[in-house]
């Protein structure tokens, strides 16, 4: 279903990315943003599900400014290389490389961001500073809590797994404080539970999850 392409950011540099097309004319254009482990199998494959509920659906490979190509699976060894990778990434650098996959999803309407891990702290940061986004769905960002003072642009909602080892229901609790406007759903669920091809994965709560995020961007695009 998807194919890869190339992305140019404002400052010249080009990334890679992954982008799936639905059958018929988009309903909107959905970004999804990837968890530490690069554009690999799982990724794709959300963005595959995205296309195949009518949304042009694109990937950006957030990590080729630092480490071209890389993805890996979810085994110990790659959650160090993952993590070691992801801080090496500038930040503004991230959100230049996210406004030009906006720009490409942008051409099957209004457009999506959604997000795991990494990619859900991401979600928040790009519907506060990226123009052009409709509506942002964000999964166990961790680090929105020290965002907490930025203010959306967009509608955004977030998931949580109330029993994340990384990330404290305290945390929780004070982004909700600090940010009363974004609704926060808390599921019966670990870190990564809307991966499959996690230990963590958890069916009724990645479900019930992307049934909201698939009703939120039917509202919004």
């Amino acid at each position: 279903m998807g194919e890869s392409i190339t992305l140019t950011a404002s400052d010249g540099v080009s990334i890679g990315a992954y982008k799936a097309q639905p059958s018929g004319k988009p309903k909107g254009g959905i970004v999804v943003i990837q968890e530490i482990f690069g554009v690999n199998h799982h990724i794709r494959a959300v963005a595959d599900l995205y296309a195949a509920q009518g949304y042009l659906a694109v990937a950006p490979a957030l990590y080729d400014r630092v480490e071209p190509n890389f993805e890996c699976g979810y085994a110990p060894a790659d959650i160090q290389t993952g993590a070691a990778i992801r801080g090496k990434t500038d930040h503004a650098k991230v959100l230049l490389d996210l406004a030009a996959a906006v720009k490409e999803a942008a051409k099957g309407g209004k457009v999506g961001v959604v997000g795991y891990c990494w990619g859900g702290t991401l979600t928040f940061a790009a519907a506060c500073h990226i123009p052009g986004i409709a509506a942002g769905s964000g999964y166990y960002g961790g680090g929105v809590v020290n965002m907490a003072g930025d203010a959306p642009k967009a509608p955004v909602i977030m998931h949580f797994g109330e029993t994340d080892h990384s990330i404290p229901m305290t945390d929780v609790e004070k982004f909700k404080a600090l940010r009363p406007e974004v609704p926060v759903y808390v599921y019966p669920s670990g870190h990564g539970f809307n991966c499959d091809e996690r230990g963590a994965y958890h069916k009724e709560s990645a479900d019930l999850a992307r049934s909201r995020t698939l009703e939120f961007f039917a509202k919004h695009l």
